[in-house]
């Protein structure tokens, strides 16, 4: 198993920025794919962002071209670099990851976010 923590989230004027990170507790196997998702209340959860072991990355239409992910696998870290933030992207953000060749996802409590306008 694995435990994931965020940190980074808070309050931001719309227009501002925010970089969240997870970081990933040491475990006996490697960390392949890594996600950051967000939830609002009376929502489904929504996949925003993904990257893979490599660096390949993916992003929800509703992000591109405002968030980026990245990681540092030496240090099992994912962030998330989300500018010119609009109040609609206020939710709690939570990461997610999944181990190299297991379909298990273990996901962190989440974060925080709320954009004002």
């Amino acid at each position: 198993q694995v435990q994931l923590v965020e940190s980074g989230g808070g309050f931001v004027q719309a227009g501002g920025s925010l970089r969240l990170s997870c970081v990933a507790s040491k475990s006996a196997f490697t960390i392949g794919t890594m996600a950051w998702y967000r939830r609002v209340p009376g929502k489904q959860r929504e996949l925003i962002a993904i990257i893979s072991r490599s660096g390949n990355t993916n992003y929800a239409e509703s992000v591109k071209g405002r968030f980026t992910i990245s990681r540092d696998n030496a240090k099992n870290t994912v962030y998330i670099q989300m500018n010119s933030l609009k109040p609609e992207d206020s939710a709690v953000y939570s990461c997610a990851a999944a181990f190299v060749d297991k379909t298990d996802w273990y996901w962190g409590q989440g974060t925080q976010v709320t954009v004002s306008s």
